[in-house]
């Protein structure tokens, strides 16, 4: 068993954490009686050896026999972990960089190759299901391991272990040098297409698709009846997926990839979201449809019915995401609003740790649909013991085919509803004095900064909070949204400005919103925006205060070509605000937001578009370029979540703007 484990040179080998004289014990640990140690011992080797991936170390290639020798021993209890992690080992390896996998790797593999094919035919089905996984990902000659997962194949009776080979023989048949029970198992995976089992036939899809991409497209009624097959949930005990019927729905449909077949991935989802039984079925589909739309905007009219007969679904978690998705789709979405209107107050809520509920999403769909029956659900929630919503935002990034369901952040919700200020502005203003944490006081004061004037009423709470060590920020936020009508707390901003510290530029910045002296608040801003660390805020903040900057405006010149796309941005538009120096600034702002033609977002070009609108006529020829994005039916975004629909609208809409404010005026002159 630990045959020459230690006249291995340890200390030179390294993983994770450094040097890797862990390892044997580790590895004896393993073997262990106790199955709670040797877990954790497994877990600590899975943790030095692969955490996260990315390499392949020298600790692996030389653990590599120990860890086949354990998961051949039937005595010891961590023998899935074990293969589990050299899955994940092998898999990494043919994925990386090579000069990320240790010299050592291959050569260790081949030799455990062997032990490796032994394990096929274990007695116990999760051994050879994950054996299977293992022979399958890791990256052996098809000449060795098809003959090997054909024999098994004719005496494997597990129906998990069986969707495992069929995976597997499809990637081995890829493997070259294959050898000669290529044909032979093609046309076994060929025939599987007929096979009786649907989730047979599923595998068979998945295992022969990436030799034939159009298979899948071919045999979409087959897929789809196998995916909404009560049987799919056999795939929970593979190796290959462990997941259920949700996971399964987004694997699944990474057989049609958008570029590819744009159409089919649609009958896709339109086939998921019909009525089904199992709620995870229902479930899984709004995920796939919120995928989809949060990448694409034209399958909007095709699925927005589907999302709205989830409205009455008798599931919970069904219901939230339907609200959820009509929301994410806001105006397009306003034939339906009387249907959300009926959930606003349904209590009923997720089983996760912050409990959202449908009605939490209801009064979110209505707010985005600027339906005014948000409103007072809205005053209630402001003024009474449960928001809903939390007080700081979250970001999910694109990943897979699905959608991240979750509410905006209370600001996020509220900023868009200023023309509901005159009902909601009394409600914050009960609500401030009691806030019971700081993120709350700063969320509320960002809604009264970006409602502007219009909020002047809660002038009294802002000058209280502008007393508070902790509050002071929040409330000259919101002062400088609001603008001169708080004259009175420019002395009290002036002082917090000339004490210095890191929030000095915010001081300066307000106190010339409310009236102050352009030279004392230049005094702070000039340098917090050209020598500070992150000069991003303070140049939007000094480009206000428009020519009074120009003696920053060589530097501004400078930092207008900055490789950071905030500062490139904001710099850029201060050297414009002072000097009316376009030559300099519209490239500098076309350089940024050029990518939008071709699909690519990033939130810097939002603020890049509006300076460029701001600047008129003189912006002429990046609109004529920007233009195209208008064409494009993909979102301008990189979330998963709300924000790709929300960004998208916002940078069309600034594009639209852009366009008609760069139009040079006809000339009079020009003939009728």
């Amino acid at each position: 068993m630990w045959e020459g484990l230690d006249e291995i040179d340890w200390a030179g080998h390294r993983h994770n954490y450094g040097s890797a004289t862990d390892v044997p014990g580790l590895l004896r640990r393993c073997a262990g009686p106790d199955p709670r140690e040797a877990g954790a011992a497994a877990g600590a080797l899975d943790n030095a050896l692969f955490h996260q991936g990315g390499w392949i170390c020298s600790a692996a290639s030389a653990a590599l026999p120990y860890l086949l020798r354990l998961a051949a021993r039937t005595d010891v209890p961590t023998r899935v972990d074990l293969l589990e992690l050299m899955t994940e080992l092998s898999t990494a390896a043919q994925h990386v960089a090579a000069n990320r996998v240790d010299p050592g790797w291959e050569p260790a593999w081949e030799r455990a190759l062997p032990d490796a094919l032994s394990l096929l035919s274990d007695p116990e089905p999760g051994i050879r299901r994950s054996a299977v996984h293992l022979v399958g990902v890791s990256g052996g000659p098809g000449e060795l391991i098809l003959p090997a997962l054909l024999t098994q194949w004719g005496v494997e009776h597990d129906a998990a272990a069986r969707l495992d080979l069929a995976i597997a023989i499809g990637a081995a048949t890829r493997r070259p040098p294959t050898g000669g029970r290529v044909a032979e198992a093609l046309a076994l995976l060929h025939g599987l297409l007929d096979d009786p089992e649907p989730q047979l036939r599923l595998a068979a899809v998945h295992a022969l698709a990436p030799a034939d991409p159009e298979l899948a497209p071919r045999h979409l009624g087959l897929v789809l009846d196998a995916v909404r097959d009560p049987g799919v949930e056999v795939w929970r005990e593979t190796s290959e997926a462990g997941c259920g019927v949700v996971a399964i729905q987004d694997w699944t449909a990474d057989l049609f990839p958008d570029d590819l077949f744009p159409d089919t991935l649609v009958s896709y989802v339109l086939g998921l979201l019909a009525d089904h039984p199992d709620p995870q079925q229902r479930a899984g589909a709004l995920s796939l449809v919120g995928g989809l739309l949060s990448r694409r905007r034209s399958p909007a009219p095709d699925l927005l019915p589907g999302i709205a007969a989830r409205l009455d679904d008798p599931d919970t978690e069904v219901r939230y995401r339907a609200a959820e998705l009509l929301a994410c789709l806001g105006p397009s979405a306003v034939a339906h609003a009387d249907a959300v209107a009926e959930l606003i107050d349904d209590s009923a809520a997720l089983t996760t740790r912050t409990g959202e509920s449908v009605a939490d999403a209801a009064i979110w769909a209505l707010a985005r649909m600027g339906d005014p029956r948000c409103v007072p659900a809205l005053t209630d929630r402001l003024t009474g013991t449960r928001l809903g919503f939390h007080t700081s935002s979250r970001h999910h990034s694109r990943l897979g085919n699905g959608h991240w369901p979750h509410l905006p952040a209370l600001h996020e919700l509220l900023i868009p509803l200023r023309g509901h200020a005159a009902a909601l502005v009394p409600a914050i203003r009960t609500r401030l004095p009691g806030a019971d944490h700081g993120l709350l006081v700063r969320s509320l004061c960002e809604v009264l900064a970006a409602w502007g004037p219009v909020a002047s009423t809660a002038l009294p709470e802002l000058l209280d909070l502008l007393d508070g060590e902790s509050t002071w920020t929040h409330a000259a936020t919101a002062l400088a949204g609001i603008g001169p009508a708080g004259g009175a707390a420019r002395e009290s901003l002036l002082a917090h400005a000339t004490a210095g510290g890191r929030d000095a530029d915010l001081a300066a910045w307000s106190y010339w919103r409310l009236g102050g002296d352009p030279d004392a608040a230049l005094a702070v801003l000039g340098p917090a925006a050209t020598e500070g660390r992150f000069p991003g805020p303070a140049l939007r903040r000094l480009a206000e205060l428009g020519p009074h900057a120009t003696p920053y405006a060589h530097r501004l010149r400078e930092m207008a070509a900055s490789d950071d796309a905030w500062v490139s941005v904001e710099a850029a538009y201060a050297l414009w605000s002072a000097t009316g120096d376009t030559g300099t600034a519209v490239p500098a702002l076309l350089t940024v937001c050029r990518p939008l033609t071709q699909g690519s977002y990033l939130p810097a070009m939002l603020a890049a578009v509006r300076h460029l609108t701001h600047i008129g006529p003189a912006a002429h020829p990046a609109a004529t370029l920007l233009a195209q994005a208008l064409t494009l039916d993909d979102r301008l975004s990189t979330s998963a979540d709300w924000r790709a629909f929300v960004d998208d609208e916002a940078i069309r809409a600034a594009v639209t703007e852009l366009v008609t404010a760069a139009t040079p005026p006809a000339d009079p002159r020009a003939a009728p």
